[in-house]
């Protein structure tokens, strides 16, 4: 990761907007959806992230903000249940998610199944007309770049919107390597297809927020990061961010 020097307040300013703000924890309850739906309003982040149960409660809370509603499918094990995933899904939408984020089936992916793989994403993209499609691919789990990057272009063939590392839940979350390797893929699309890259897990300080930037940049150019392309999530990144806001003040 990058270490000073670098703009902290510049890589504020950039980042904040591109945060997710999760809480997939096992103990997160009504009131902390609450909590985490003021700290979106306020900061004017991309999206939350919570747990299907809580999708009708932050579609209300968020209303108007601008900030969007994402929920996890398959998550975090990447079964390879097609019919719950889909049935989850549409229940998702009904109560008003705007994006589903999906475990890609990635063990199957792994022993050669890629059939099942691109299954389930085709299925949930059936019944996504509206909501974005980010499918994650556990990368820390995947491992090697060549085997990430064939299950980014599964994952973008079947209809993902967005590709992104990790639930979070694995050993090993992003990584820098993982993230380039994905927008190799990302890069070499047919002109006119757009696609985005989610970068989730163990991002927590600034530095974090600068090295995906800098690769961003340095991959796609300079104008490609946006909230339509370039998603980190990072709720613990938060604090950092406004701290070099407020440095800057």
């Amino acid at each position: 990761m990058l270490e000073p020097p670098f703009d902290a307040a510049a890589v504020a300013r950039r980042a904040l907007p591109l945060l997710d703000l999760t809480d997939l924890g096992d103990t997160c309850t009504p009131s902390r959806v609450d909590a985490l739906c003021r700290e979106a309003r306020a900061s004017g982040v991309a999206a939350i992230c919570v747990w299907p149960q809580f999708v009708s409660q932050g579609a209300r809370a968020l209303a108007g903000s601008g900030v969007r509603v994402a929920t996890v499918i398959n998550f975090p094990g990447g079964g390879e249940d097609v019919e719950r995933a889909v049935e989850d899904t549409e229940e998702a939408i009904a109560d008003g998610a705007d994006e589903i984020d999906l475990v890609l089936p990635y063990r199957a992916f792994q022993r050669g199944d890629r059939e099942a793989a691109r299954a389930m994403v085709e299925a949930v993209r059936d019944v996504c007309r509206k909501p974005c499609l980010k499918v994650i691919l556990e990368t820390g789990t995947l491992a090697d770049p060549a085997t990430i990057a064939a299950a980014s272009r599964l994952a973008l063939e079947a209809g993902a919107d967005f590709i992104k590392t990790s639930t979070g839940k694995s050993p090993v979350s992003a990584t820098p390597e993982a993230a380039e390797a994905m927008l190799g893929v990302i890069r070499g699309l047919p002109e006119g297809r757009r696609a985005g890259l989610k970068v989730s897990g163990g991002l927590r300080r600034v530095a974090d927020a600068a090295a995906y930037l800098a690769l961003a940049d340095r991959a796609m150019g300079p104008d490609w990061a946006g909230p339509a392309t370039l998603r980190l999530g990072a709720s613990s990144l938060l604090g950092e961010l406004r701290a070099a806001l407020g440095a800057e003040a």
